[in-house]
């Protein structure tokens, strides 16, 4: 049985060395990925944005323990997988706004990477290593991860060297010398972390205001996954009965992520139903539902680094109650009126005041509050997300 172990191992070993030239082929299964064109088009766009004498840092996201030897299923820092399309831990991406010459190498852009390792392959999959980056994700130049520690690159000729928060909970392995832990003490030593030419807030703006315009190949992936999640809601809204479990409803709908091609969840699902959905961020889904329940569903699909965030409140038993159809349409009303106030020139804020006036106007109407300041008792949070 041993020596049928030994052999099944390296026969493993002997295929994905024999098909070490084919790994980019083989790294991408998906046909609508972000292209590397796209991810170039990104990273020009942000070294046009850079001052003169600059160079810009970006770290992978650290990997993160669930228990013992049992990891959560990777999710790539964001900013880092816009810049690369690149989705491997144990990376970090140098940017420079000048072309460099660094130890004879003349370039304006390095992806570290982890080295390719068969026997670690045959557990985790495979890695696309330093010859799969520039085919595959058009980064110029692509160096393991570990020969960072021994690189001559000066970080105090340069006017000003950018970062973003460097990750917290890096976990150095044993024996790794190139693992993100080791990365992140190199640059700090490297650069003197922190310097008088650092900079922890210009690269946060400048990712921002890219970030913020969508191109046409994110908006075709914000679609998908914003379909996803609607058709998980109206799943839900067919199957939905007293009796049921929050956790079921949960499952109802991020089986219909899955069906649809969806990686992950953007967030925890939400599916509080009775006293349940006056909690923002419930997400324990335990509670069983009842006749005259409302539940609120808060969720999103992911496709491809893209999320969505959809709400939807509605009665358990499929009928509202008096009561439950006067709030709803308020809230309705002021939905709409929030949607109204969106257009070029209001302020962020604008579609938040005028659903707030209706809101405001609603309670008071329905004998609910008595002064304007009471409505933050009911509506205590924005009515959405912004970008720095």
């Amino acid at each position: 049985m041993r020596l049928k172990s030994i052999f099944f191992i390296i026969l493993l070993i002997t295929v994905f060395d024999s098909v070490n030239s084919q790994v980019a082929k083989h790294y991408r299964y998906d046909i609508d990925l972000l292209t590397k064109e796209f991810h170039q088009g990104r990273r020009d766009a942000l070294r046009s944005l850079m001052p003169d004498k600059s160079v810009a840092m970006f770290f992978a996201a650290p990997v993160r323990n669930r228990s013992g030897d049992d990891d959560y299923i990777y999710h790539q820092q964001p900013d880092f997988y816009y810049l690369t399309g690149f989705t491997e831990p144990n990376s970090m991406l140098i940017m420079f706004k000048e072309e460099q010459n660094i130890d004879g190498v003349k370039t304006n852009e390095i992806l570290f990477v982890d080295d390719r390792e068969p026997n670690q392959e045959v557990w985790t999959g495979r890695r696309l290593g330093k010859d799969g980056v520039t085919p595959l994700l058009g980064i110029k130049t692509s160096m393991l991860n570990a020969d960072f520690n021994d690189l001559k690159i000066d970080f105090s000729k340069f006017d000003k060297v950018l970062y973003l928060t460097l990750p917290k909970g890096a976990v150095h392995e044993k024996g790794e010398n190139g693992d993100l832990y080791n990365l992140i003490e190199q640059f700090k030593k490297k650069s003197g972390f922190p310097a008088d030419n650092g900079d922890g807030y210009a690269l946060f703006s400048d990712m921002a205001k890219l970030r913020m315009v969508k191109q046409k190949d994110e908006l075709d992936l914000m679609r998908k996954a914003i379909d996803m999640t609607c058709i998980a809601e109206k799943e839900v809204m067919r199957a939905l009965e007293p009796g049921f479990y929050e956790y079921q409803v949960q499952a109802i709908l991020e089986y219909e992520f899955k069906s649809h091609g969806s990686e992950y969840v953007a967030f925890p699902s939400i599916c509080g139903g009775g006293e349940n959905s006056c909690t923002l961020h419930y997400e324990s889904n335990r509670r069983k539902l009842n006749d005259k329940d409302m539940i609120v569903i808060d969720i999103g699909a992911e496709y491809h680094g893209y999320a969505a965030d959809v709400t939807r409140s509605m009665p358990v038993n499929g009928k509202f109650s008096e009561e439950q159809k006067l709030i709803y349409n308020l809230v309705y009303k002021a939905q709409a009126e929030g949607i109204k106030a969106c257009k070029p020139g209001n302020s962020f804020w604008a579609p938040h005041k005028a659903a707030t006036e209706v809101i405001t106007k609603g309670l008071k109407d329905l004998g609910i509050i008595k002064n304007d300041g009471d409505v933050e008792k009911y509506f205590m949070h924005g009515t959405s997300h912004r970008s720095e």
